[in-house]
């Protein structure tokens, strides 16, 4: 068996082919530097690529900034047709081809243009930098300082398999229809999935704004929120129901005997379920962890983050014992006697809780927050404590068979992602070798 290719001393994957540095078939540019100002008269502004134009499923041109070029600087970045772009900085090794979307545009530092000599596939290249950063193999030769960076240096140090022109070019295009049927069976069922979350928030507000049970009239509250409720319900504010708890302020200094403790940040906190992957710590006194300690029963909601987060609630059901929160998330304590934890959750996920929080919420260019006097005022449609459990127990039932065809969906999306990588593997390392004939099949299902 052929050897394996070596980056940085760590082995690749075994090949049929030999190993050929990239600088070897391929130009590797560094793009230019941002400048904010024209600094001589012949420069022109023109639009240009940065990081996050550059995805793995083609350039994103939804934002493209523009800055100022020389005619020389134009001259030696101008984009082509077939260019490899390669990030340098953010998602190092992230790639995409140029497919020339633009008459003229060129790119920033944070991106190596990678063009072909002579028959080499940028196509190919594409393929097989994908499979080798999914590995883990880019990330482990950036340089790091603070932040990585995938140096043209490096980039064109990396060995890549030498395939003959015209396999990279069979092995590129069989990828190519393969991994747009997938793609379009995958984003077949995100949208799926989007039908289904939609029908979950029509459920919930349904059930939580008139209720589950037939034929009761409705009756005016004088509210502008929620002009009217089912017949023996009231519009409360929360903070008649329930006490509103602050959380932990991070960044203070404590003296005196320390205890360490998990806490949860707003990123803990998701729309109807909870993630405690990555749980955070925190060393202080004990009396200052007394004061924001989450109790069983309590009501997580998010304070802010991007405007569809806020007031996301959920219900803290004890996974870890101890935990505290973040001052970015209220834990709202229901008084037992009026509101069940569950049925303010729900509030909180329907389309009138998401309206308020987004109407209340104060926006800044990229985030909003809402503070714990608009959580304390937030009007909620209250049945009795038995209809609440009625409501709670229906929702339960409905959205759980909901989940089981979600769950169903991520596991096939899961699988075809998968097979997209591995199929990509077995391709650019040779494992699977492409004829004319698989060409010409994939080609005429396609």
């Amino acid at each position: 068996m052929p050897a394996p290719l070596t980056i940085n001393g760590q082995k690749t994957f075994p090949t049929p082919w030999p190993e050929r540095i990239i600088k070897r078939d391929f130009e590797v540019v560094l793009g230019k530097m941002l400048q904010s100002e024209q600094d001589r008269l012949d420069e022109t502004e023109e639009p240009y690529l940065r990081s996050a134009n550059v995805q793995w499923d083609g350039v994103n041109l939804s934002d493209v900034k523009k800055m100022w070029f020389s005619p020389r600087e134009k001259k030696d970045l101008l984009l082509q047709a077939g260019d490899l772009l390669v990030n340098e900085g953010g998602d190092v090794g992230r790639c995409a081809v140029w497919t020339g979307e633009l008459d003229a545009c060129y790119f920033q530092n944070a991106i190596n243009r990678v063009r072909p000599r002579h028959h080499a596939s940028a196509r190919f290249l594409y393929y097989w930098l994908y499979n080798i950063k999914h590995a883990g193999f880019i990330d482990a030769i950036v340089s790091r300082t603070t932040i990585a960076h995938l140096t043209a240096e490096k980039l064109e140090a990396i060995p890549c398999a030498d395939a003959p022109p015209m396999e990279q070019q069979r092995i590129a295009g069989y990828l190519d229809a393969s991994c747009t049927a997938i793609d379009a069976a995958v984003a077949a069922k995100r949208c799926q999935l989007e039908a289904l979350d939609a029908l979950r928030k029509s459920i919930i507000q349904r059930a939580v704004t008139p209720g589950i049970a037939e034929g009761v009239g409705l009756e005016s509250t004088g509210n502008a929120w929620m002009a009217q409720v089912p017949i023996g319900w009231t519009l409360v504010c929360l903070k008649r129901v329930a006490a509103i708890q602050g959380g932990l302020t991070l960044g203070k200094q404590y003296e005196g005997p320390l205890i360490e403790r998990p806490y949860l940040r707003v990123g803990n906190v998701q729309d109807g379920y909870l993630d405690l992957n990555d749980v955070s710590v925190i060393e202080l006194p004990a009396s200052v962890a007394a004061g924001v300690e989450l109790r069983v029963g309590d009501v997580l909601m998010t304070e802010g983050g991007d405007l569809d987060k806020l007031g996301r609630g959920h219900v803290w059901n004890g996974e870890i014992p101890g935990c505290l929160h973040q001052n970015h998330i209220f834990a709202v304590r229901c008084f037992p006697h009026k509101l069940k934890p569950n049925f303010l959750a729900y509030v909180t996920a329907s389309t009138y809780g998401r309206d308020y929080f987004e109407a209340t919420g104060k926006k800044t260019t990229n985030l909003a927050s809402t503070n714990a006097t608009k959580v304390g005022e937030f009007p909620i449609p209250l049945p009795c404590l038995a209809e609440q459990e009625g409501i709670c127990s229906y929702l339960e039932t409905q959205l759980g068979e909901l989940k089981s065809i979600v769950t169903g969906i991520e596991s096939q999306i899961t699988i075809l992602t998968a097979y997209r990588k591995s199929l990509i593997h077995e391709c650019v390392t040779g494992q699977r070798r492409i004829t004319e004939a698989d060409l010409n099949k994939i080609e005429a299902h396609g």
